[in-house]
């Protein structure tokens, strides 16, 4: 298969830096957007000086990105600047089991749309091993200076928005193709998510699907275990202690709940990714999973023992037990694994802040919140037994 084939999904390579970042600097609303972001609400007042302004200070910064990975460095500081001011710390594990010089697809589960993989990202980059190439949706790059950005950043497009069959499982092949190239011909490692969408509940299942599709470049002659073996499947598990989008999320469950229906507002997306970014975090862990070996006959075995890894790995937080004891009133067996190391008095307080924030929410709402955080645990237990 011709490389020219991924053209339209794949992320941008180093020579074709200034023509993307020239078509950035003349798209009014890339412009206008980062206008927002200095100036918020008064920006509409001030754009016939704000903008042309902003286009003159960019104009010399994107000669200095002439490669990818100068951009990459770029965001590794942005990330860095981000874990100090909004997180009290990022801790990663499991990443020295793995060959540094070998391209892994890592699956993860989903709780935030960009961060997921930007602290994989993060992790990788500063471990000094080459950086992901990140599946997205293109139901998230509506805007062409959006998915231009992406792209820049090694994002290829998942083609989610088209739903004539045919047209569906081209796009599907031709994806598969490409992770499968990513991985064995570039050696350049891939992350995509567990499943469509974040798991707003907290309930971190492998659709079958995604391994179907990763599945479709398979050869005739190979067998699918051979193939989940070869291409080197490792699952990843991210914990945040608190959830920016808590709020939004229970809303949304609730509504799903009472109305079986959820018509998402034209901006959320990007204000969920803003929040997301934006406001505090906790304590946040990336647990790293070992790459699947073994004789698997069918998507549904491999989605269970990525699903099993996932739970396995979840490192726990202090406001994951508050919620299961505020739902069922007791702390479960596991908090006291998950307490060792803070000092008397400090969870006490810790809890109280949690209780506030979950009250804090509008009470038809609460129920979905705490469970959000408190799935996990039961999870947990579930797989213990």
């Amino acid at each position: 298969m011709s490389e020219a084939r991924f053209d339209d999904i794949r992320p941008f390579y180093d020579k074709e830096l200034p023509v993307v970042l020239q078509r950035l600097i003349d798209d009014d609303e890339f412009i206008r957007a980062i206008a927002r972001q200095r100036f918020g609400r008064i920006e509409r007042f001030v754009a016939f000086a704000a903008h042309p302004f902003i286009r003159y200070t960019l104009k010399p910064q994107i000669k200095l990105l002439k490669s990818v990975k100068i951009i990459q460095g770029k965001v590794k500081r942005y990330i860095s600047r981000m874990i100090r001011h909004t997180t009290d710390g990022f801790s990663v594990s499991g990443l020295e089991d793995l060959d540094k010089d070998a391209a892994y697809l890592f699956i993860s589960n989903h709780r935030d749309i960009v961060l997921d993989p930007a602290f994989l990202n993060y992790a990788l980059y500063k471990d000094q091993r080459e950086t992901l190439r990140i599946a997205i949706g293109d139901n998230l790059l509506a805007k062409p200076y959006v998915s231009d950005l992406m792209r820049l950043n090694k994002s290829f497009i998942v083609k989610r928005s088209v739903t004539a069959p045919r047209e569906m499982l081209s796009n599907f092949k031709t994806l598969s193709k490409y992770i499968q190239h990513s991985l064995l011909v570039d050696n350049n490692p891939i992350w995509i998510a567990q499943a469509e969408g974040r798991a707003k509940d907290g309930n971190d299942k492998t659709a079958p699907a995604i391994i179907k599709m990763i599945a479709m470049s398979k050869s005739d002659e190979e067998s699918f275990s051979d193939f989940i073996n070869k291409i080197k499947l490792v699952p990843v598990a991210i914990s945040y202690e608190l959830d920016p989008n808590d709020r939004a999320k229970a809303k949304e469950l609730y509504i799903l709940e009472k109305y079986e229906k959820y018509n998402k507002s034209k901006n959320e997306d990007v204000d969920s990714i803003t929040k997301g970014i934006k406001e505090y975090k906790g304590s946040i862990h990336l647990a790293i999973g070992t790459p699947l070996k073994g004789d698997f006959k069918n998507a549904k075995e491999v989605a269970k023992e990525v699903d099993r890894q996932i739970i396995s790995n979840y490192k726990p937080h202090p406001s994951n037990h508050f919620a299961y004891r505020m739902l069922h009133g007791d702390y479960a067996s596991s908090f006291e694994k998950t307490k060792e190391g803070f000092r008397k008095g400090i969870l006490e307080k810790r809890e109280a802040a949690f209780t506030k924030r979950i009250n804090d929410i509008p009470e038809k709402h609460r129920q979905f919140a705490l469970s959000m955080y408190a799935n996990i645990i039961e999870n947990k237990e579930q797989l213990e037994y």
